[in-house]
């Protein structure tokens, strides 16, 4: 029987005051994270031994960040059980305790030191022995204190210079592991002065269940963690070398947590959902307008001055010959990336990644494929010669996908190569995305003044007017026709008394006005190979004489200058 917890502090109560009631320690380990863009919710199980009555199952060392709020309790079992009142507490940290192994570790390493000085002091002992004896007179060096025999001092130098030999490759090893011990006694001090951090506090949650007989249960408990979220990355693959043109979109989720207890084999999805986001609207206050009342500074209260100030700033492999052939190897088979389920809902969609996966709570990221789009998009050469004439590859595709893609980062690839990264928007289910691709060298395109005419006030016209006429040239070089969107601009004007005509010599427009963008306007080519094809460009502004003109913050006229 499988029953979902209900919170009743008072039959909590009545169970704490029971006189038969059992305490039990659940051993529980994560199984189940769902993470969300803000916030993830863990599962953990246990399996308890229930006595008959009233038990009081405790779970331990749980997140101290957990919401109380999201506890939930679900268990089965083969007899009937009830589960009662959820609550938790947090749990004081404990003290540091001391590291007996590293301090066993330096005894053992001191003693070792201690004897292998012994060693280096009698090694010295001799050498200094075998010095003396060289600088003895040769009246002193014979058995009876006569001098040695002038056949005998070759012998006694040798001797000195093979003992002096001998001691030193003896002595040689013997300091260099002194060295390396000191250096490792150092180590080991230092890290026993370093302050070894007590474990922090952590919750511990208490479910009542009430049972008739004795029974094994099969217990869940979940709960929401805040601080912790996954980020969408993609990868978008452009092959325009086949003839049909297709595009491929990985989506990936980008995961790290820092959540104070590690997920290890856990089933882990992935959800669109935001949970930690207000659920309602926003409240909508009454807007006034009014007269402008200028107050000076000086009469102004403190407080309404504190709040006037400026915020603060927020922080081949080689071959060998051989008589014989071998068999020819098995041919290779490229690796595919495992794709993740999907689950959409009318409101988000959730991706289950296969498999189990592992991750720590260090802030190790893990990337996780979810799904894969593939189309064969709508291709376009894009550019805006007045600003920059470089021609740019840009796609455009719909998602036909069931979930939806949030915004985020995307890795960008043509035919094979990395051209740079990107930014995609949120995009809805059938949604169109536009993506660009760098830059198409050829496509080569010049932009030129060819006209500009400046006519003086007369006696009976006070105005002055101005004639500017510029002509771009597109050339399409490679092998197969392309489609070219050339964008540029009009000036316009916030004043009627400044105005601005598009003249006759203008080629006619395909667009006359560009993503709601006033005065911004294109015109769209079909070019053939080897194609050039011109696009003219001509306007009249015309002003009163005795007024300064700007133009896109610069004067344009006399007065201005």
């Amino acid at each position: 029987m499988r029953l979902v917890s209900t919170l009743a502090s008072s039959f909590f109560a009545l169970m704490v005051a029971a006189p038969a009631l059992a305490d039990i320690d659940a051993t529980s380990k994560i199984d189940a994270v769902a993470v969300y863009p803000d916030a993830a919710v863990i599962s953990r199980v246990a399996a308890v031994d229930l006595a008959a009555g009233a038990n009081v199952v405790t779970f331990r060392g749980l997140p101290v960040s957990l919401d109380p709020a999201s506890l939930r309790i679900e268990g089965e079992a083969a007899a009937a059980i009830t589960i009662g009142a959820v609550e938790s507490e947090v749990a004081p940290g404990s003290a540091p305790t001391p590291d007996n192994a590293l301090e066993a570790k330096l005894k053992s390493v001191r003693a070792e030191r201690e004897a292998l000085q012994s060693t280096i002091d009698a090694l010295n002992a001799k050498h200094a022995m075998i010095v003396r004896f060289s600088q003895s007179g040769p009246e002193k060096l014979s058995a009876d204190a006569k001098p040695l025999d002038i056949g005998q001092w070759s012998a006694a130098w040798d001797a000195v210079a093979t003992g002096l030999a001998k001691l030193s490759d003896d002595l040689r090893p013997a300091l260099a592991k002194a060295r390396d011990l000191d250096g490792e006694i150092k180590a080991l001090e230092a890290e026993l002065q370093r302050p070894t951090p007590g474990k922090g506090p952590q919750r511990n949650v208490r479910v009542a269940i009430m049972t008739d007989s004795p029974t094994a249960a099969h217990l869940i408990l979940s709960y929401r963690v805040a601080d912790v979220g996954w980020s969408p990355g993609y990868d978008a693959a452009l092959d325009t070398k086949t003839g049909a043109r297709t595009l491929s979109l990985t989506r990936r989720a980008l995961l790290a947590q820092r959540t104070g207890e590690d997920w290890s084999d856990v089933a882990l999805t992935v959800s669109t959902a935001r949970v930690a986001r207000s659920s309602n609207v926003p409240e909508v206050g009454t807007l006034k307008i009014d007269f402008w009342q200028p107050v000076q500074d000086e009469a102004l209260p403190a407080a309404k001055m504190a709040a006037r100030a400026p915020a603060p700033l927020a922080a081949g492999p080689a071959e060998a010959a051989k008589s014989t052939p071998e068999p020819a190897p098995p041919p290779l088979v490229k690796a595919q990336e495992a794709v993740s389920q999907v689950a959409s809902g009318a409101y988000s969609a959730e991706f289950k990644v296969l498999g189990r996966i592992t991750l720590p709570s260090d802030g190790t990221q893990k990337s996780f494929v979810l799904a894969k789009l593939s189309a064969q998009p709508s291709i376009l050469i894009k550019a805006a010669p007045g600003i920059d004439q470089t021609a740019y590859l840009e796609t455009h595709f719909t998602d036909a996908e069931e979930a939806p893609l949030l915004a985020g980062e995307v890795a960008l690839h043509r035919d094979g190569a990395f051209v740079g990264l990107g930014r995609i928007a949120f995009v809805a289910p059938g949604d169109g995305l536009d993506l660009g691709f760098g830059a198409d060298d050829k496509v080569k395109i010049q932009r030129a003044p060819v006209n500009r005419k400046e006519n003086e006030p007369t006696w009976y016209n006070q105005s002055k007017i101005e004639t500017r006429e510029f002509k771009t040239n597109v050339k399409n070089l490679h092998d197969f026709p392309i489609k070219v969107q050339l964008i540029d601009q009009l000036p316009i004007s916030e004043n009627t008394a400044i105005t601005v005509d598009l003249l006759p010599g203008t080629t006619p427009l395909t667009e006359k006005q560009v993503g709601d963008k006033r005065g911004v306007m294109s015109w769209t080519l079909d070019l053939n190979p080897g194609e050039a094809k011109d696009v003219r460009l001509a306007y009249r502004m015309k002003w009163p004489a005795d007024r300064a003109v700007m133009l896109d913050g610069a004067p344009i006229d006399p007065v201005a200058q």
